[in-house]
């Protein structure tokens, strides 16, 4: 069976198909990656070159954009492709406020391309990564699924609600199955430097001051990769479900975690204080994220078990082995 897993050099991605591929032994999977420099793009080479020295010949990897088609459509072309896993995008909330052609040009652009050559070219699946930020400023105590998303509070969002409108339509018109994941703060071994973990960490033990928005009174479902990854097998798995035909799922902790307390526990471990500087709301930013993650777990098992203590500790763990501390 051959998977294709755009964004493979990716955070998620670079999880998923190391993962896939233990678990797996029949699959070889196509990746592609851009390798941008929206972060450490020696970050995304040394995830690479990891899947390629543990799977050799059962991994390759491509740099493509997916917004280009005619590029794209190569692979289509020389590979039989049975399912898709679309984990490219660009990334970030606040990045999308200075840049916004990049979200347009990577998310909707080049999520059209992916799903119309997986018409064209007969994919059977296409599983694609979606984000809590569509919920935009819904005040909820939980996060469900079947909540009215029709006003995000950024751009991110928006590309991230096309995606799943695009896939919707063309489920309707082609019989395409379609997925959508919506993760949310996914955090662990090998994170986005951009992320808030990766940030707070490296200023804690730089001794730098820490921006901590809306004055403390944020609150985020930080999820650990492997139960992200866990999750995202599953539903690989139950591939003929019909409940997995056209579908939308969170997939999260299921708890909500002041990002303070998360700051907290990262001082403990490392034991040494964070220069902590209270700052107001950033534009576009969610007050809190907390997902209902019972959909998933009632239609592929899900249940998340790594609490953000554990988390945290693995997290360092690689932290300070691939930085050097």
């Amino acid at each position: 069976m051959n998977i294709l897993v755009t964004g493979c050099a990716g955070f998620i991605g670079f999880h998923f198909c190391n993962n896939l591929l233990k678990k797996f032994k029949s699959i070889k999977i196509i990746g592609i990656d851009n390798f941008n420099n929206y972060y450490s793009i020696n970050l995304k080479k040394d995830r690479a070159i990891l899947l390629k020295k543990r799977f050799k010949n059962r991994i390759k990897i491509k740099k493509i954009d997916i917004s280009y088609k005619k590029n794209l459509e190569h692979i289509f072309k020389n590979n039989k492709i049975n399912t898709i896993f679309n984990f490219a995008a660009q990334a970030g909330v606040r990045y999308s406020l200075k840049y916004p052609s990049k979200y347009i040009k990577s998310n909707v652009v080049g999520f059209h391309n992916i799903i119309d050559l997986a018409v064209k070219y007969n994919v059977k699946k296409l599983i694609y990564a979606s984000s809590s930020s569509v919920y935009g400023g819904i005040k909820k105590k939980k996060l469900k699924e079947n909540l009215n998303i029709n006003d995000p509070i950024q751009l991110y969002a928006a590309t991230k609600i096309s995606n799943e409108m695009i896939a919707n339509a063309y489920n309707k018109l082609h019989k395409l199955k379609v997925v959508g994941l919506r993760f949310f703060t996914v955090y662990g071994p090998w994170g986005r430097p951009d992320m808030a973990p990766m940030i707070f960490t490296k200023s804690i033990l730089k001794n730098k001051a820490i921006e901590i928005f809306n004055n403390g009174k944020n609150y985020r479902d930080f999820t650990f990769i492997d139960d992200i990854i866990d999750g995202v097998i599953k539903v690989f798995e139950n591939n003929k479900r019909k409940k997995s035909n056209n579908s939308i799922y969170n997939i999260g902790f299921g708890q909500s975690i002041n990002v303070t307390k998360f700051i907290n526990e990262l001082e403990n471990q490392l034991n040494k204080k964070a220069i902590k500087k209270f700052v107001p709301a950033q534009a576009g930013d969610m007050t809190r994220t907390a997902s209902d993650i019972s959909k998933l777990r009632k239609d592929f098992n899900y249940k998340p078990k790594t609490n953000f203590k554990i988390g945290i500790s693995k997290f360092l763990s690689w932290y300070k082995n691939y930085y050097n501390y």
